[in-house]
């Protein structure tokens, strides 16, 4: 249970409480915060705008994530390295000497190092330290001797043998850089090249035990042993050849070189090097003959057998113009010893030194003097320790503080008085500014984690001018506007946090709601699309019927043509067209009646219900398209996004809608900026669409005139109904009038009557006026007369 009486404070924002750090107790006593009120348990190393070397001081495990106890770690050792820890609230870049805590052992030579380090650049008057003066290591150790790493080079060895034992230690067996940049000897390099030595030179200790045999020629045994190992194959191949001959001497001829062979070097430049030569046997191949030693050599081993008689032959055997097989075998006895030796040699990294010098360098103590160097150099490792304490110490300085603010909450994020560490710059595209953007390495993997944040994302593909091998891709969050207009293969432009410009197209597109306003107009952009797309489709139809009735007419004429013969005309067809004419006005009077029927009702309505009506009209229509992207847009999640880039958060960190307009800011003209709505190049508006409007309005007038729907009495009605009047009559459609008796008279349409107020009586009290009766059936309209057929006379009436 935790009894600190320490009091920390948080704020609400992205619909969680996130602690409040404002003071150096608060980072000091950081882990005593319950973890599970931080905002990140986990964040990568990489693809973070964030002081790349600090995240390698904190990330102690090598891992590549930074988790809590990290964190905590980190904040404790920087809080107790300074005097006061509130220093590190203010995140600066340079670290004021006398703010380091030298109270304890550390500290102490922490400050000491950093004062040393200082004097080493020649800035031994300052009074603050920063990342700038700690990061040139070359410089730090320039003029020191032992810097504590380890390794020692040549130069700080003062005595000259030692130094040159040293240089044939790097040339044997290589180097290492030292803190001053020089290549120098580690322990590693010295234990190695004194192991390699000491095996050389106990392989060298069992010749010498056993001379007689392996060193034949004492010290020339090497030099005798390599010249006959030079010619051997090939003076068994000549005996070889020879003993073959003397079993049969049919083979003699073909064992030495055909006339042709030499026939075909004819033409040729040849030289000893030559390779036809090379392939000849050593002599001329005869049954039992010895191999000569001096004439009668092929051109091409002639120096090879001289240096071996001088070498091998004459040491060993004596002065001879010849060499027997028996002698050749003797030879190879003599050398078998030693071709065993060799083949069990060791330390053979040392070789090129020779045995000789190995000796001389395990005789003259060479192998502890330089021990003590590395030894010497290794002592003062704490102060070199102290160094990087120093470089840690002064980046957390300037950074920890940011990165708590970005780890344990959100505060950057969240208050954009900062950009937060994940964001990655800025995406201008569609006139907007998108400031949430991320680093994404594999945008298919990042997708299907990052759909759950319910945000409209863009991934995109950046690259920079002028150099194709510049590459990233990035994610961007549209969290205001709309997205008509957001399609793959959009170009815009992306700037970093460093200010660098880079081109930017879209490549993947994670569809949500991006604001209401979007959601509001989505119906009738869909509606519109929706018609759009279906006179496409008619007039693509259309267009292709119209092509494939002029071909079929082309080749219907070319073969009309080709007969001869011409096809009588098709006569006009009266009652087709007739038939048509009827369609259409049937489709015209169910039009009109429909229209009849909305404007009716919509009049029948009182001033103040009109408004109401339009509007729920409106909320029909979008308010099920608003609702839905209102929750949506709600429950936008920024842990998602994160996740998805490698982070582990810790809470539900929500997007609202007011907050997401904020992440994209709109195209706005400055304040104070004049606008003139005058176009040159706007499209000329044309007066068709004015007088169709008139047309159908006068035409939906006259059918309402004519169906009985308006009368005489109208206009007073709607004056009345307006001006809060109790109108005396009902307005309803008259009855039709009684169709006359004559018998040969027309079928008369229906007509409306209009409705007179009833006479006064006679009484001098005034009679209560009633409506007259109404009749609520709906009468059928007499049938049209049809028009262009040709009727049949009526019959007389009878009487």
């Amino acid at each position: 249970m935790n009894t600190s009486s320490h009091k920390w404070r948080f704020f609400r924002s992205g619909g969680f409480d996130q602690v409040r750090l404002e003071t150096g107790e608060d980072i000091k006593l950081l882990t005593e915060l319950d973890p599970k009120l931080w905002a990140a348990l986990s964040c990568p190393t990489t693809n973070l705008e964030f002081d790349q070397k600090t995240l390698e001081f904190l990330d102690s495990d090598k891992d590549g994530h930074i988790r809590v106890p990290e964190i905590t770690t980190a904040a404790n050792w920087a809080a107790s390295m300074l005097k006061n820890p509130g220093d590190l609230v203010n995140g600066s870049a340079a670290l004021p000497l006398e703010a380091i805590d030298d109270s304890s052992v550390e500290g102490a030579a922490l400050l000491a190092s950093a004062k040393q380090i200082l004097h080493n650049i020649g800035k031994k008057d300052d009074i603050t330290i920063s990342v700038e003066d700690t990061s040139d290591l070359n410089k730090i150790f320039a003029s020191t001797k032992f810097n504590g790493d380890g390794i020692v080079p040549p130069g700080a060895a003062g005595d000259a043998d030692i130094q040159a034992v040293m240089e044939e230690i790097i040339t044997c067996v290589g180097s290492e850089l030292d803190r001053s940049g020089l290549p120098g000897v580690s322990e590693e390099k010295f234990n190695q090249f004194f192991t390699e030595a000491q095996a050389f030179s106990e392989w060298w200790l069992e010749a010498d035990r056993d001379a007689s045999n392996i060193l034949i020629l004492g010290q020339e045994t090497e030099a005798a042993k390599a010249s006959f190992d030079c010619v051997k194959t090939k003076i068994d191949d000549y005996f070889t050849r020879c003993r073959l001959a003397e079993f049969d001497q049919r083979a003699s001829e073909p064992l030495n070189p055909a006339l042709t062979g030499y026939e075909a070097m004819a033409s040729k430049d040849l030289s000893a090097t030559s390779e036809q030569l090379i392939c000849l046997p050593l002599a001329k191949i005869e049954a039992g003959k010895p191999l000569p030693l001096e004439t009668g050599i092929n051109p091409a081993w002639l120096h090879a057998i001289t240096e071996f008689k001088n070498k091998v032959v004459v040491p060993l055997i004596g002065n001879k113009n010849t060499l027997s097989n028996a002698e050749w075998e003797d030879l190879c006895e003599k050398f078998a010893a030693h071709q065993i030796w060799l083949n069990n040699k060791r330390g053979e990294i040392v070789e090129k030194l020779g045995i000789q010098r190995i000796r001389k360098i395990f005789s003259n103590g060479y192998q502890e003097s330089i021990r003590a160097l590395i030894q010497k150099d290794k002592s003062l490792s704490s102060a070199s320790d102290a160094i990087d304490s120093v470089e840690k110490l002064i980046r957390y300085h300037h950074h920890l503080f940011q990165l708590l603010n970005n780890f344990v909450s959100f505060r950057d994020f969240y208050t954009r008085r900062d950009k937060a560490i994940f964001q990655a710059g800025t995406l201008f595209l569609d006139g907007r500014s998108c400031d949430f953007c991320l680093h994404v390495v594999d945008a298919a993997q990042h997708s299907g984690m990052a759909n759950l944040s319910g945000t409209y994302l863009a991934y995109c593909e950046c690259k920079r001018r002028g150099d194709d091998n510049q590459k990233m891709n990035i994610v961007a969050a549209f969290t205001n506007g709309d997205a008509d207009n957001l399609m793959v293969g959009r170009n815009g432009i992306f700037y970093d946090r460093k200010g660098q410009d880079w081109d930017a197209t879209i490549t993947k597109i994670v569809e949500h709601p991006i604001s209401v306003r979007q959601a509001f107009w989505y119906p009738y952009k869909r509606i519109g699309k929706m018609i759009g797309e279906q006179i496409e489709k008619m007039a693509s139809a259309r267009e292709k019927a119209v092509q494939a009735q002029a071909a079929s007419g082309i080749s219907s004429s070319a073969q009309s043509i080709e007969v001869g013969s011409k096809t009588p005309p098709v006569p006009f067809d009266v009652g087709k067209f007739a038939g048509i004419f009827a369609a259409i006005g049937l489709a015209i009077g169910a039009i009109g009646t429909a229209i009849a029927s909305v404007v009716t009702g919509f009049i029948s309505l009182t001033w103040w219900q009109m408004p109401l009506t339009i509007l729920g009209l409106i909320l029909l229509i979008s308010g099920p398209s608003v609702l839905l992207a209102y929750l949506k847009l709600r429950k936008r999640n920024l842990a998602p996004l994160l996740d998805a880039s490698g982070w582990a958060v810790n809470t539900r960190a929500i997007i609202n809608i007011p907050f997401g307009a904020s992440l994209t800011k709109m195209a706005t003209l400055p304040p104070g900026a004049q606008r003139s709505m005058v176009d040159p190049y706007a499209e000329k508006k044309s007066p068709w669409k004015s007088y169709l409007f008139i047309l159908l309005l006068l035409g939906g007038f006259g059918y309402l005139w004519y169906a009985g729907y308006i009368n005489e009495g109208t206009v007073d009605q709607i004056r009345k109904h307006f001006a809060g009047e109790e109108p005396a009559i009902t307005m309803d459609k008259a009855k039709p009038d009684a169709p006359a008796k004559d018998a040969d008279a027309k079928p008369e349409t229906t007509s409306t009557v209009s409705a007179e107020p009833a006479a006064p009586t006679t009484n001098d009290k005034p009679v209560k006026e009633e409506a007259p009766a109404v009749n609520t059936e709906t009468p059928a309209p007499a049938p049209l007369p049809a028009k262009n057929v040709p009727s049949a006379k009526p019959a007389p009436a009878i009487k």
